[in-house]
């Protein structure tokens, strides 16, 4: 079985998200569980350094609509698809631009040449839990990924 940096992160997004900070294992204790389940170590040190990485950067300020162009590297890795996805996220009001960047900062920063639009899901709810104050738009954008917001709302 191939693994990777994404998998590595889903596991611990899926494991441990609901649990209370105060409770969660150190990240000694997470290493070893996950080298148990089977994961790379190198693949484990990329993902903590990724989920360090979410929490880094300067927001970016604006009080105006953006508009976004991507670079041609954003373009090979994120399709037509991944991009229409950002952008209907950001009309929506789940993204703002500050969390859009971030969006795609993470996702150009994981290893794969090209992201699936299930990947970039995740990787969109991942951003938005370690945001704070972003607990309706992480709300709504659960809903997006586990298929329960429904088809016509009329």
């Amino acid at each position: 079985m191939k693994e990777n940096v994404f998998d590595v992160l889903l596991y611990l997004f899926e494991n441990y998200m609901d649990e209370d900070p105060e409770r969660m294992p150190d990240p000694d204790s997470l290493r070893n569980e996950l080298v148990a389940a089977g994961f790379p170590e190198r693949d484990i040190d990329k993902a903590f350094g990724w989920l360090e990485s979410l929490t880094c950067g300067q927001p970016i300020q604006t009080t105006m609509p953006t508009f976004r162009v991507y670079a041609p590297e954003e373009q090979a890795k994120l399709n037509q698809e991944c991009r229409g996805l950002l952008l209907f996220l950001e009309q929506t009001g789940i993204l703002t631009p500050s969390n859009r960047e971030l969006v795609i900062d993470r996702a150009m920063a994981l290893s794969a040449e090209e992201l699936t639009l299930e990947n970039l899901k995740w990787i969109v709810l991942m951003v938005l839990f370690s945001q704070p104050d972003q607990e309706a738009a992480f709300a709504r954008m659960e809903d997006l990924v586990y298929g329960t917001t429904p088809v016509a709302l009329h």
